[in-house]
């Protein structure tokens, strides 16, 4: 089998293994043929190391969490998938799974959902990390309501993608920053006000809002709590709660973390095949250019998402 490995971490750490194991079939999981993978920053962060250091992992670790693909075996207890379903899901090695940047991946079938029907597998395997973090943010953290207003920071990338339309639906006013060449993009998506973050000071343009949802952090994550109403919230995918600034601007501040489940999984197939929600695929990679797919996500141009195909479409 050939996946995508790492033997150590640093920056340029990536390696085709062209016999790698096969993942085996054990109790509990799903054993699928990966037709396409999604690559997310968080994949580069962990090549270069931003794992929890107290737990040892051995290498060769196989990278990649998100995946579409056709189920071929299932272990002992499996009960909700057979030999030739369509799936998606996360893969992730931290997760139990045994990695996506590969042709076979083995997961929970607690991580897995029946693909989309209207997607095709290149765009399932680019919803799982992106899509779930949204819905989670915005529907269960932040409790958008219809006629709230949200900023949502980096619109143009993944995540931000897919909050500008679910919160679009959700019924909330958006404003979004990112590059000033990303505004039709953006509108296109239904954002409401696009502020370029090279031209313009979003905190002196925006007041009073409900909602932050940052996808940038540091200073970013800083200067948000000046456009939040009393009361309001800020969801932050990178950064912990600051309990000065929470006090000075009486406002929330939460840290999101994702977690990938059958049933957050099943919510957003519902909402890819009504139509809610799309994605735009930035660019394609073969697996023999994982490393360049990482460092092309890595540069933070990506407008939507990057996949690795595996398998050719149609």
């Amino acid at each position: 089998m050939k996946a995508a490995q790492i033997n150590e971490y640093g920056t340029d750490v990536v390696e085709i293994n062209n016999n790698a194991g096969m993942p085996a079939t054990s109790p509990g999981k799903v054993l699928v043929k990966v037709h396409a993978a999604g690559v997310n920053p968080f994949d580069w962060k962990i090549c270069e190391g931003y794992v929890n250091q107290s737990r040892k992992f051995s290498f060769p670790i196989t990278i990649g969490g998100d995946f579409a693909g056709t189920v071929i075996d299932v272990g002992e207890g499996v009960v909700q998938y057979e030999k030739g379903d369509s799936v998606y899901g996360s893969g992730l090695f931290l997760s139990g799974g045994s990695g996506t940047f590969a042709q076979f991946v083995s997961t929970g079938e607690n991580l897995l959902a029946m693909k989309p029907e209207k997607a095709s597998y290149q765009e399932a395997a680019a919803l799982p990390l992106v899509g779930v973090s949204a819905l989670d943010v915005l529907s269960h953290k932040m409790k958008l309501q219809k006629g709230q207003k949200i900023l949502i920071h980096g619109g143009s990338g993944g995540i931000g993608s897919m909050a500008i339309q679910i919160a679009k639906h959700m019924g909330a006013y958006v404003a979004t920053t990112a590059r000033k060449d990303r505004a039709l993009y953006l509108e296109d998506l239904g954002a409401d006000e696009i502020i370029d973050y090279k031209e313009e000071i979003f905190e002196e343009k925006l007041q009073e809002y409900d909602a932050v949802f940052d996808t940038v952090g540091t200073e970013t994550y800083r200067r948000s709590f000046q456009v939040l109403r009393k009361g309001g919230i800020i969801v932050s995918m990178l950064e912990q709660p600051d309990k000065e600034l929470m006090d000075r601007y009486h406002v929330n501040s939460l840290a999101q973390s994702t977690r990938i489940t059958s049933d957050s999984l099943r919510k957003l197939s519902g909402l890819f095949d009504n139509g809610v929600i799309r994605v735009s695929i930035d660019r394609v990679f073969s697996l023999d250019e994982a490393a360049h797919a990482l460092e092309y996500q890595r540069n933070g141009t990506v407008k939507g998402k990057v996949v690795i195909a595996l398998l050719q479409e149609g």
